[in-house]
């Protein structure tokens, strides 16, 4: 059993007792806190949160926990049901509620679930508000509503207002994709992207659509997360049909993986650039993405004569950064979209409306697409950790013995060669420094990271 309190949410296993996991009880405290930080902290008069989920096993009893609590509080609810992440901050703002609750693990397995904080721009709480709600729950500082102020609830779909919302975008070409004529191949890994990409997909006049593991049902037929080890399926399908391009997307439908016509993978990196690309290609204007994404983005966004900003890691880390910049895409070189013109969050349906425009326009193959972008390769190492180790002396230590090159220390301390970087970061959720490198072939990026790695070891002992 675990539970995971970070600054993406409360995260946990579904099972086992009280305190060790993501249970019943421990729902009702957290949300019950979560609900007594918006009381004391809202800001638009709304009395108002909304609620969506994934496709989980566990997620509609913990639906009913969830709403049945904020109702406890006093809230008034709307249920949105299933939905995507990037719908339920939607729903946020179109509601003009006061927050939202997402119950979903993202690309964790089938096994655990989460609650996911928003406020009432729909978007993440940052650290220091996430640490009070924390607070809130250890103390349970929280007293439920009298009978004559429990909260009530209505039920609602959003999932159509969302792709109409992001039909409107200036830059999605819808007639353009329809006369392209697209044959594209899904995997939804049986979660809420089976519900919403066909439905995009044919308003965007997309007829011929393959789908592979598209029933919302949330029995993960492989590991959730969208990386290539785990999308041997539809690569294969890609090979085995005519299709143009492939997607693949998380469970919660905030990360996107494309899939070239030759069934090889695009890159989760190249996502972000490739869509910035589009993006500056029209708008001219500043990008974001966290220290540990690819350089291909700033490459991209030199080559228009624009800016290129990197943030800590953490989305609400990378949409902070992004306002402060007055950024016209950014995101997470994890296959994260934040396209602002939209809302200030991950959101694969924007990606997925953006790239075929892209295609569209560029009349060119998506492998002759991904070969016009600068090649990097990232490797991501590990060193292990024990109590007897001071990983903010090693941080120290490593900063000043490469102080020569550009060292950024906002998160961990990410150095920049020339022609490579190394970002290394304590981890949140495990005892362990991460090492992720990247370079213009794997055994540089591979080198310069073992490098780093054994520096680190030797200021260890």
């Amino acid at each position: 059993m675990a539970l995971i309190k970070s600054i993406s949410g409360i995260r946990g296993t579904i099972g086992g007792k009280a305190g060790e996991g993501l249970n019943p009880l421990d729902t009702v405290k957290f949300v019950s806190a979560y609900a007594a930080f918006i009381r004391e902290n809202v800001r638009n008069g709304s009395n108002t949160i909304v609620v969506g989920r994934d496709a989980r096993i566990s997620g509609k009893m913990m639906e009913q926990i969830v709403v049945g609590t904020l109702m406890g509080m006093g809230f008034d609810v709307v249920n949105i049901g299933l939905a995507t992440t990037p719908t339920t901050e939607l729903a946020v703002t179109f509601e003009n509620a006061c927050g939202g609750i997402i119950l979903t693990a993202s690309h964790n397995p089938r096994q655990w679930n989460a609650l996911k904080l928003l406020n009432e721009k729909g978007e993440f709480l940052n650290a220091n508000e996430g640490e009070e709600v924390l607070r809130i729950a250890e103390s349970e500082d929280f007293s439920f509503a009298h009978i004559d102020h429990l909260g009530t609830l209505k039920e609602k779909d959003y999932t159509d207002k969302h792709i109409q919302a992001v039909l409107d975008l200036a830059l999605v070409d819808v007639e353009a994709i329809k006369e392209a004529d697209f044959e594209i191949s899904i995997d939804c890994v049986n979660s809420v992207g089976g519900i919403v990409l066909p439905k995009l997909l044919k308003a965007l006049g997309v007829n011929k659509i393959n789908e592979i593991y598209c029933t919302p049902n949330g029995d993960f037929p492989h590991n959730p997360e969208p990386l290539p080890e785990h999308l041997k399926d539809i690569s294969i399908m890609m090979k085995t049909t005519n299709s143009d391009v492939g997607f693949a997307v998380d469970p919660d439908v905030d990360r996107l993986a494309i899939i070239c016509e030759n069934g090889d993978m695009f890159g989760e990196e190249y996502t972000l650039v490739a869509v910035a690309d589009y993006v500056l290609k029209h708008t001219l204007g500043n990008t974001v993405s966290n220290l540990s994404s690819s350089r291909a983005l700033r490459d991209v966004t030199r080559k228009y004569g624009c800016e290129y900003n990197a943030s800590a890691v953490g989305e609400v880390n990378v949409t902070t950064k992004m306002k402060a910049t007055n950024a016209v895409i950014g995101g997470e070189g994890n296959g994260g979209v934040i396209y602002p013109a939209s809302h200030y969050g991950r959101d694969s349906l924007v990606g997925i409306a953006l790239f075929l425009s892209h295609m569209a326009h560029e009349k060119k193959k998506v492998s002759e697409i991904r070969a016009a972008y600068p090649q990097y390769y990232i490797a991501k190492q590990k060193v292990e950790l024990t109590p007897s180790i001071d990983v903010d002396a090693i941080l120290k230590a490593v900063k000043e013995k490469f102080s020569q090159y550009d060292v950024t220390d906002i998160d961990g301390v990410k150095i920049d060669f020339p022609d490579k970087w190394v970002h290394l970061r304590k981890s949140n959720t495990e005892p362990i420094i991460r090492v992720y490198s990247e370079a213009h072939t794997m055994t540089e990026a591979e080198e310069i990271g073992g490098l780093i790695m054994a520096v680190i070891k030797e200021l260890a002992n």
